[in-house]
């Protein structure tokens, strides 16, 4: 039976620490689905600053734009998936000029796949859509992008967290 768990919160609200001690305290056999790519010298920091927050009990998929493609790396009877996170997946998506009506499909794709695999899936995302209005049409976008992505998960979920500075509330 699969199980899917939203962790929301803004830039540095402890969500991804938050996701990991979920995950950790679930299952022994974890799966990290890493969607950054280390571009530029302060995301190769912020990088090794995730892998050393991860304990042992933790494998690495790397894979910045094709979530199915590490969903189907994974083994759904002994393990449970964290990704980390939705907002950089569609950053990278829309950089290749992947449009919102595409990126939306994945996304249902993806979702869809995960209940048929019986997995259980954490998402971590940021939610943007807080403050004020982006002032280019690239900007609000994303944001738009972003809203839609998280709501079409936070529906599929069984449970949505929001944090907000390192406090965990679940709304879901």
């Amino acid at each position: 039976m699969s199980e899917i768990i939203l962790v929301l919160g803004g830039a540095k609200s402890g969500k991804s620490n938050f996701a990991l001690k979920l995950a950790e305290a679930k299952c022994k056999n974890r799966i990290y689905v890493a969607t950054a790519q280390a571009l530029d010298a302060e995301m190769i920091q912020r990088i090794k600053k995730h892998r050393l927050k991860r304990k042992k009990g933790w494998k690495t998929i790397e894979e910045p734009k094709d979530l199915q493609k590490a969903i189907n790396k994974t083994n759904r009877l002994s393990s449970i998936v964290l990704i980390d996170c939705l907002t950089l997946w569609i950053s990278n998506l829309m950089i290749d000029d992947i449009k919102q009506s595409e990126i939306v499909k994945k996304t249902r794709l993806l979702l869809r796949e995960i209940k048929q695999k019986g997995l259980s899936v954490i998402f971590v995302s940021n939610e943007v859509g807080l403050g004020i209005v982006p002032d280019n049409a690239m900007a609000r976008d994303f944001r738009d992008t972003q809203g839609i992505v998280n709501q079409l998960v936070a529906k599929s979920a069984d449970e949505v967290h929001n944090l907000i500075a390192g406090v965990a509330r679940r709304i879901k």
